[in-house]
Parts: C-alpha cells; structure tokens; sequence
C-alpha cells in the first residue's frame, strides 16, 4: 500500500517554523541583554520591599509610631537638602541594583559524582574498621561517610587530594601490617599511579591521607651552598627538613629544601651505599658526589661497568685516578688501605706528641665505587682477591682518618657486596621504580609514602643512619661527552670540573693514583 503523502503546510512550513524560532530566541536574547539593568533594579526593588515589609510585620505595635515618625522626620530632611531627592533616588536605585545581582552559588561540599567516591571509598573500609561486638561503630554496612569522613579535598578530575579519616579506638595502628592493608586500599581506591602520603595519629584515632606532588627535576649540577663536610644528595619535600638552600634554574633563583649528608670525623654516617636499577641514577648520584668533594678533598674513582661516565673527571686537579680494568682498580684500593692506616698512624703521633694533626692527614679522601660486583666477578675468574676485602680498612676507619666510601649497586646484585660495605654504610639510598620491599630491604624501614611504578632518573628515597626516609630527587649531572645530553646540563657540568693537570710524559699509561708531585726546577737562564 503506497504511503500518502504529508500535507502541504506540514512538509514545506517546518523550514519556516524553525527559522521564527530561531529568529524569536534571538530577539529575546537581546531584549534580555538591553533591559537586563532594569530587571536587575526590578528584582533589587521587590526584594528591598519585601525585606521591609518583614521588618515592619516584626517591629512591635508600641513601636511602630515612633518608626514612622523618624521615617517622615527623614524625608523631609532629605526633602529640604539641596539634591537631596535626587541623591536619595541614585542612592536607592544603587542599593536595588546591588541587592538584585545575580550571585553565583558558592559550593559548600562534594558535588553528587565526588559523594559517590566517598561512599564507595567508606564502604570499602567497612570490613577492617568494624567488629560485630561494637554495637556504636562508626563504620556500619550501609552507613553514610559523613560520620567517618572529614575535610574532603578534590582536584580538577574529581580524585581526592587530601582526606582525614576518623577510625575506631580498637584498630591496631601501632601494627605494621594493618597499617599496611589499609593504605594499600586507600592507594587503589583513591587512584594509582600517584604518590600518596599516610600520617597515622594513634592518640587521636585519625589517618590523614594526602596526595604528594611530583619532586622538580629542573634541578641541575651547581655550587651549592654548603660547608665543608656538607654533601647534597638531592632535594626532598619542603615539610621534611627544616632547612632551604638557594637554587638557580634556568634564570630563576629559589630555595629548595635540601637532603644534606654530613662526612668527617663527628659524623655518624660517615660512609654511603646507593642501590638502584639500570637507568635509576646512581652513576648521576656518584657524578655529582664527585664534584662537590672535589673543591675540598681527592678523589678516588673505581669504575666496575667499563662504560666510561667517569671520562669527564679524569686527568682532573683532585682526581687521583679513575680506574676501570681490574688491574688498576685493585692497586689504587690498596694504595687507598694504606693511605689510611699511614693517616691514623701519623694522627696517632702527632696526638701522643701534643702536636697538631699534620695537614696532609686533614684533606679528605674520597673512595667511590660503582659495580664492585662486577669486579668481584672478574677478581674470582682470574685468582685475585675481591676488591670488596681492600675496602674493609677505609671504610672501619675511614671516619677517624677523613676518608669516605661511597659505593653505588644494583638491586639484582646485593648478594655481591661485602658484610663491612653492608655494615659501615649507614647512609642509604634507593633509586628507581621500586616496591615496599627493595626499599626496606636496602634502607632499614618502608617509606610513608606509596612508590610510583614510573618516576624520572634520580627519583627515590634517603634515609641517613636511623632517620626517617625522606623522598628524595638527585640534581640532574649527566656525563657531558654524552650525546644525548642537553645543552644546558652539559655546560652545568663543565663549569663545575676542576682545571685539567699536565700530565708528565714518564707517567703516562701508568696504572693508579699519581705519584705525589714534586717541586718545580728552577729554569735556567
């Protein structure tokens, strides 16, 4: 059966209808654009006449006499003051106009989409803040999270940045593995791939749970403003030390709090191990290690990868020698063994003499190591002595004698290091995308805060002797003969390398520290 067709007015009107919609939406838009003024002194008048019609219904019957007596009293006066109507008249259209604004509504709490994550988050709670003996607990099944929940905050995609949770007296905060379950479900629930932090209150039965923001690796290699004996190993949050150091980046200087490590004689931790994965930074941490000892002390460098990013420092004023075959490595920790032992005896003399500590005893000495388990492995195949066993002497006594060990690892190869670095390292660092576990296992104690599974080179955690773990960004000092470097890192770096040192023709291709130099000979003539 063939279908009729639409009537005339139907099928060819519509184009015309939609247009006068338009048209009249339109009009009406501008007419509310033009009189908006007068609606806007309208609603200001109706409101200013309803606000005194309430005050007139509340003033009492004895009263109202005197109300309009002091109401007409006034008119006259403005009457007889010279403008006076049409100053009152500006002064009341001014107050209709401002008592009729429209005022945006001010939001007090969390929107319906963010109330529905609270409650999804406080229903995920229920079963570890609940037991079936407390009859008053404030984590029921079905109940609201307003009873638990306080001080929400989210950011611009709806996520919780900050959220203070009010738990029962009887959960066991002072344990670690419940404390641990519980950030873990905050950590999923609240978004992962952020680094949250968890401040447990056990006297008032509170967790604050707040979002960290990501650390600035805009920091570069510079003269840092230290003391001797003072080493930055990066910078951390600014609550976590009560000290700032200034810092440039780019043209803009500011102050950063810094993660200070603190050598010599009086210090507790006097000798570091750095653990971290392929890429993680633990050679950008030995590199700017090196150039902040080199303007007070020597340094020893023993290179166990054979990749070569110690090349820049070689041949330098301070630099003893940078070692990368096995050979070499083994003569200059042995050389480094007796250097100390001759140090401690001639400090010993000099005290027993009531004499002062001879100079050369006072110039620190810097031993840094990076992959001795690679040449431990070598040292094995070939009959040697693991270099691990030279260090044994610099890093018992190394405190007494101004020398520093600073060894740098990688997880997989833990196993290979020695009890006395394991023992006499008291400064830790862990770099990299690394679990609770790895962390705890190389620092001593689990960080407060949840690791990301992505961060930048350098990124990781601190803890020097038995203080808290501290987040930590190592300042950006990559090899400058890299290719893939940045202009600007590169001439960071070469400004800070100390002058290269003539070497002597006899002396060349010779294998450890130098030999001491001697006093220059008078030319003749």
């Amino acid at each position: 059966m063939g279908r009729r067709p639409l009537p005339r007015i139907l099928s060819s009107g519509t184009a015309q209808i939609t247009r006068g919609r338009e048209i009249a939406r339109t009009a009406a838009d501008s007419a509310t654009d033009v009189l908006h003024p007068l609606i806007t002194v309208s609603r200001g008048l109706r409101e200013l006449t309803g606000t005194a019609r309430r005050k007139w219904a509340d003033t009492p019957k004895e009263k109202r006499g005197p109300t309009l007596f002091m109401v007409a009293a006034g008119l006259v006066a403005v009457a007889f003051i010279p403008y006076g109507p049409l100053m009152a008249l500006i002064a009341l259209m001014g107050a209709a106009a401002w008592k009729g604004r429209v005022r945006t509504p001010v939001t007090t709490g969390p929107n319906e989409a963010e109330a529905g994550r609270l409650q999804s988050l406080y229903d995920a709670l229920v079963p570890y803040f609940s037991v079936p003996e407390d009859p008053a607990s404030v984590f029921t099944h079905g109940g609201e999270w307003t009873a638990a929940f306080s001080d929400p905050v989210f950011d611009g995609n709806g996520r919780l940045i900050a959220l203070r949770i009010a738990y029962p007296a009887y959960f066991p905060d002072g344990e670690e593995e419940p404390r641990s379950r519980i950030e873990q479900l905050l950590h999923a629930k609240s978004g992962r791939g952020r680094e949250y932090r968890f401040t447990w209150d056990e006297e008032g039965n509170q967790l604050l749970m707040s979002v960290l923001p990501a650390l600035p690796t805009s920091i570069a290699a510079q003269r840092f403003v230290t003391v001797p004996g003072e080493t930055v190993l990066g910078f951390t949050d600014a609550g976590a030390v009560q000290r700032t150091i200034p810092v440039t980046t780019g043209e803009e200087t500011r102050d950063a709090p810094p993660v200070v490590w603190r050598t010599g004689h009086r210090s507790t931790e006097p000798h570091l191990l750095a653990v971290g994965d392929p890429g993680s930074g633990t050679t950008t941490l030995l590199r700017s290690i090196a150039l902040q000892a080199l303007p007070y002390g020597d340094v020893l460098i023993i290179e166990g990868s054979g990749t070569g990013e110690y090349a820049c420092l070689a041949g330098r004023s301070g630099v003893l020698a940078v070692e990368c075959a096995l050979g070499g490595a083994l003569a200059s920790l042995e050389w480094a063994a007796h250097e100390t032992e001759r140090r401690l005896i001639a400090a010993n003399r000099a005290r027993q003499g009531g004499l002062p500590v001879p100079d050369d005893t006072r110039r620190p000495l810097w031993i840094l190591v990076d992959r001795p388990g690679i040449l431990g492995h070598l040292a094995a195949a070939d009959g040697h002595p693991d270099p691990q066993e030279l260090l044994q002497v610099p890093l018992r006594h190394g405190r007494a004698a101004q020398v520093t060990v600073v060894v740098a690892e990688q997880f997989d190869s833990l196993d290979t290091l020695s009890e006395a670095v394991r023992t006499h390292t008291r400064a830790r660092v862990a770099l990299g995308p690394v679990g609770f576990g790895e962390i705890e296992a190389v620092l001593g104690a689990a960080p407060g805060t949840t690791p990301t599974p992505d961060v930048p080179p350098g990124r990781g955690y601190a803890r020097l002797g038995t203080g808290p773990v501290l987040r930590l960004q190592v300042p950006a000092t990559p090899d400058p003969y890299d290719d893939a470097t940045s202009e600007a890192h590169r001439r960071a770096v070469l400004e800070l390398l100390p002058e290269r040192v003539p070497t002597a023709p006899e002396q060349r291709g010779t294998v450890g520290p130098p030999a001491e130099p001697q006093d220059p000979v008078p030319a003749e003539g």
